[in-house]
């Protein structure tokens, strides 16, 4: 039996009482507490919070602004390219483009301004810079080293022809346009190179996704066009390397540059028997991603970009490098992909996407003369990877027709392409009238995929998917 004592009416009185006295005295020590604050805040306190407010809160408060109205914009372009049959990310650089001040900036000056003010730009800047670092980790997790081996030299000789024509058509077009579109102090030697890697990019993970799209990843000719993308993929990164080394420093820091570079290569190749390790256990294991292996993964994407960084040759080097080393179609590398592939497309991409459409003045794009040139610039990229490319599938015994598919397929650069402007863009090799013509290059070459495609399709006599001819 449970007894409970029952207290005398005065004491409780006087415990009410003195609770009482303790919620009354409480706060009457916290007003006492704010009139002397409010008193000291106004000569110590007033120019912290007012640093804070312009330094601190007021300027995140803003970028997560501008993120969203990115966010927004790039999913409804993108939605809205998807509707129409061409990838969502061809949406979602037209929607960076948009919000720059060739659009947006012209319709809506003020607007634009208090959106995208000056003090968001560096957070902007970061953002998509580690965005990019992530993404290219992405792509080189998606480069087999296997299948490209099983491919044998027709994708080698394919992809490398694809990029010599463009390289050596975009050098010589620099006769034309050095005079007038290199940066300040630029010589002819740097910008002919950069002019020609510029020329030479294909978009391996673009397009990845239009075979996807129309069923035909999985076809011969869907699954050379891959590896010959892939190869172009590896071998214009090490060529951007090369000429970022050789425009960064004189001729004997290129050669440290490039023996450092080398040795990096050799240091991660040395290193791939532990990855296999490291994968292979994590896919005997299977389940949900383990951890510590993504911290690993982590820490050996950003220590490499941070070394090729420090080298020289860019960070976003190192980080395609590591995801070249894991083994593509493991489990590790598949799970990886769908743990990072979601955030980085959503978020840091479209601010990648939009920080390069506030860069973008496609008003200076203004005359007649410019608009030739733009119009050259396009003809030129085109000629030279399409003709490679036909040239060199006609050597190894494809049709007339699917060298010509090929040749299409080869000329999609979207994402890859701004990567590689907009690091020519930093190095200041080319002025930005020179890179608005080339990102007006990159999208129209990318956009024209598809529909070109179809139309070679809808004339064809046997459909894409087929056997390759000879």
């Amino acid at each position: 039996m449970t007894m409970t004592a029952e207290l005398p009416p005065g004491r409780n009185l006087r415990r009410a009482f003195a609770y009482a006295a303790m919620i009354s005295g409480t706060v009457a020590a916290f007003l006492v507490i704010c009139r002397l604050g409010e008193a000291h805040s106004a000569t110590v306190t007033a120019p912290v919070h007012a640093l804070a407010q312009s330094h601190g809160i007021g300027v995140l408060g803003k970028l997560l602004v501008a993120l969203l109205v990115v966010i927004v914009a790039s999913q409804l372009l993108g939605a809205l390219f998807k509707r129409i049959g061409s990838p969502p990310v061809i949406g979602e650089i037209v929607a960076g483009i948009l919000l720059g001040p060739s659009a947006f900036g012209q319709l809506a000056p003020e607007l634009s301004a208090s959106l995208f003010t000056p003090t968001i730009m560096p957070g902007l800047s970061i953002l998509s810079q580690v965005g990019v670092i992530l993404y290219m980790f992405l792509i080189g997790l998606e480069v087999d080293l296997r299948q490209l081996a099983r491919r044998g030299h027709a994708a080698v000789a394919i992809s490398h022809a694809s990029i010599v024509a463009p390289f050596l058509l975009g050098a010589g077009l620099s006769f034309v346009l050095h005079p007038r579109f290199a940066g300040e102090g630029v010589s002819f030697t740097h910008f002919a190179l950069f002019s020609g890697v510029s020329m030479s990019v294909t978009a391996f993970p673009v397009l990845a996704r239009i075979l996807s799209d129309r069923g035909e990843q999985t076809s011969r000719l869907g699954a050379l066009a891959l590896s010959c993308a892939a190869v172009d993929d590896v071998t214009a990164w090490c060529l951007l390397a090369l000429v970022v080394s050789v425009i960064g420093g004189t001729a004997s820091d290129s050669l440290w540059t490039l023996a450092l570079t080398v040795a990096f290569i050799a240091g991660l190749w040395a290193l791939r028997p532990l990855i296999e390790r490291l994968v292979g256990g994590h896919d005997l294991r299977g389940g949900q991603i383990d951890k510590a292996v993504i911290g690993v993964l982590t820490l050996a994407v950003l220590g490499a970009a941070l070394t090729t960084e420090l080298i020289g040759i860019h960070a976003l080097f190192g980080a395609f490098a590591v995801g070249v080393l894991v083994p593509a179609g493991s489990q590790l590398a598949e799970r990886t992909t769908r743990a990072l592939s979601d955030f980085v497309v959503v978020l840091f991409l479209p601010a990648f996407f939009a920080f390069t459409g506030l860069r973008t003045r496609i008003d200076l794009v203004s005359g007649g003369y410019e608009w030739l040139i733009c119009a050259l610039v396009l003809a030129t990229a085109c000629v030279g990877k399409f003709g490679g490319t036909l040239g060199a599938a006609r050597l190894t015994g494809m049709s007339w027709r699917d060298s010509a598919r090929l040749g299409i397929m080869m000329n999609t650069r979207g994402l890859m392409e701004l990567i590689v402007l907009n690091i020519g863009l930093d190095l200041k090799v080319i002025s930005p009238t020179l890179f608005a013509i080339m990102v007006i290059m990159a999208v129209l070459t990318t956009f024209a995929t598809t529909p070109v495609l179809q139309l070679l399709n809808r004339h064809a006599r046997q459909p894409l998917r087929g056997e390759l001819t000879c």
